[in-house]
């Protein structure tokens, strides 16, 4: 029945109060259009879903000293609404990410239309959209070992967000933040994205690379959830790097290269305790980033300390390959004396260590700021000590064993005792020979090059 006919009809109250209190509100705004837009079958989309949407819109590019209705706004950090002065320029960004995603679009490209707001702002956006719909990298693994078509749906849709959150950032350098485009990286490893949104985070990565921390580096691996994904850091290094050759090599540029040097070399002390992690792509890792980059070698000095701690099965020749990556003269006091001392470091390593030590003692203008470090002979001597002592006791446990192996034969038991009586000049054995020609040969490296080689 229309008004022509009689006065009053529910048809034209209801469009009354939608255009007087609904569309005036800011939440109501939000909820009916969140309501008519999930209602399956609703056709009259014009008269209720757009009004919505466009109500929306117009209140967002309002001026913040205009807003006036009831918003959402529980970020932490933030004082509460009523100690706030002001209202906050990205007031909306929580409300509207109730919003489904087909609807976040629609609000989100008309913003941007207007060239209104800033890229940082629409990022923000984004920022939020992303943090409530979808899941941590851990939370998805957790949820993928379950192997089942109802988690086949739910990666698809985690996928579709991803890819659609991807494609709305602002071109503009720092529109979001570097961490927040290494948590889409990871979630897209996770989710199976598509390639070319991989590379496109990739490169946006690498654009911000100095903006992270270590932790932002540990990407989970697609195959294996237990191991990281090395290749990832290297492709965003590599952009990165790329990105700083193609610039002027400025102040800004070489303190940036600076940072993100000291957050690689911490990335390697997280991978160094991987167990299946071998020797050579640990050294090409850690070779992967230009000397230019690191302009002292504590960090890296850590991250081959713990490799070498957590493989203990490691060669001498594969202690030596690692510790050549090492520039003592890069090494501050502290650590030099730390590595001194360290067991786990090869002889001839801590012998270029105390040469590079004996310099800074001879330059020092004052006493104080030498360290007490034990001198070049006493550390020779304590390794050669320590070799004789293994090798002596291998031999004598050898010995034994020979022994008894004998003595079972002949069906005896031989209860071995070494008991050596000392002659009055005996001449040096093979071994001793050979210890004391290492030792020279080390006093001798003393004058030589001071980075190992």
């Amino acid at each position: 029945m229309t008004e022509s006919v009689a006065k009053g009809n529910l048809i034209t109250k209801l469009e009354l109060f939608f255009e007087a209190c609904i569309l005036q509100g800011w939440k109501d705004s939000i909820v009916t259009l969140q309501s008519m837009w999930r209602q399956s079958g609703w056709l009259d989309e014009h008269r209720i879903v757009q009004p919505c949407l466009n109500s929306v819109i117009e209140k967002i590019l309002a001026h913040p000293s205009q807003v006036t209705w009831s918003y959402t706004y529980t970020r932490p950090g933030y004082p509460k609404k009523h100690q706030r002065k002001s209202t906050p320029k990205d007031w909306w960004t929580e409300d509207v990410s109730d919003l489904d995603l087909d609807l976040f679009r629609s609000v989100i490209s008309t913003i941007r239309s207007t060239r209104k707001f800033p890229a940082a702002l629409i990022g923000e956006a984004l920022h939020v959209y992303a943090c409530k719909h979808l899941p941590s990298p851990q939370e998805i693994q957790e949820q993928a070992q379950s192997f089942s078509v109802q988690m086949d749906h739910t990666l698809s849709k985690h996928r579709h967000v991803l890819e659609s959150i991807v494609s709305m950032i602002p071109a503009e350098l720092g529109s979001v933040s570097g961490s927040f485009l290494f948590r889409l990286l990871k979630v897209a490893n996770c989710v199976g994205a598509s390639p070319s949104i991989k590379a496109e985070l990739v490169k946006r990565s690498g654009r911000q690379m100095d903006e992270i921390t270590a932790n932002d580096l540990i990407i989970p691996s697609s195959t294996n959830p237990q191991s990281h994904d090395i290749s990832a850091v290297e492709a965003v290094l590599e952009n990165y790097l790329a990105q700083f050759h193609r610039r002027e090599e400025n102040g800004r540029m070489m303190v940036s290269m600076t940072k993100v040097g000291k957050v690689y070399d911490s990335y390697l002390q997280i991978t160094a305790r991987e167990s299946t992690l071998s020797v050579s792509k640990f050294i090409a890792l850690a070779e992967f980033l230009p000397e230019i980059a690191r302009q002292e070698h504590d960090g890296l000095y850590q991250a081959i300390n713990i490799y070498i701690k957590e493989h203990p099965e490691l060669s001498k020749e594969d202690r030596k390959k690692l510790c050549r990556l090492i520039d003592c003269h890069k090494l501050s006091p502290e650590t030099r004396a730390n590595a001194i001392a360290n067991d786990h470091m090869p002889l001839r390593t801590i012998v270029q260590l105390l040469f590079v030590e004996q310099e800074r003692s001879v330059r020092a203008s004052s006493s104080k700021e030498a360290y007490a470090i034990p001198s070049l002979n006493e550390i020779v001597n304590a390794r050669i000590a320590q070799d004789d002592a293994k090798r002596s006791t291998d031999e004598r446990e050898g010995g034994y064993r020979q022994k008894e192996s004998v003595a079972g034969a002949r069906g005896e038991k031989i209860r071995v005792a070494p008991s050596p009586s000392p002659s009055p000049s005996p001449s040096p054995s093979p071994s001793e020979a050979k210890t004391e020609k290492d030792r020279e040969e080390n006093i001798g490296q003393f004058g030589g090059k001071h980075k190992t080689k």
